[in-house]
């Protein structure tokens, strides 16, 4: 028995007219994109989600890192790990008081991120 490998698909040849105007231009610079891609990376696990929003939420917008570990039910370690990829994002800030690291939301982080996007996609905030 001989076995044949399959034919490759044609390749339709590019109509002249096209479906669409083609994209002249960048829907953002490179250097934006990256940054955008930087926060909604931080913002891509459930946990940095949460931590973000309760941090929001605390009177004064910011959290010591002990408030932390119980509402998200995760370890110690596990939740300083998620609050510095926050933080490198420029989502948090962080501010060491005596041995307790204390977050806080990163001054006009979040409109910031909303506005990069809004702008990005033509779309109002």
């Amino acid at each position: 028995m001989t076995t044949t490998a399959p034919a490759p698909l044609p390749i339709a040849a590019p109509a002249n007219s096209g479906c669409c105007a083609p994209a002249l231009t960048q829907a953002v610079q490179p250097d934006v994109a990256q940054e955008l891609a930087r926060s909604f990376k931080a913002l891509a696990d459930p946990a940095r989600v949460q931590l973000l929003a309760i941090v929001a939420t605390q009177p004064g917008a910011e959290a010591c890192v002990c408030d932390l570990t119980e509402p998200v039910g995760l370890s110690q370690p596990t939740v300083s790990h998620h609050l510095k990829i926050l933080t490198e994002a420029g989502l948090l800030q962080r501010e060491q008081r005596g041995r307790w690291a204390y977050f806080s939301i990163a001054p006009g982080a979040l409109p910031a991120l909303v506005g990069s996007l809004s702008s990005v996609t033509q779309l109002d905030a």
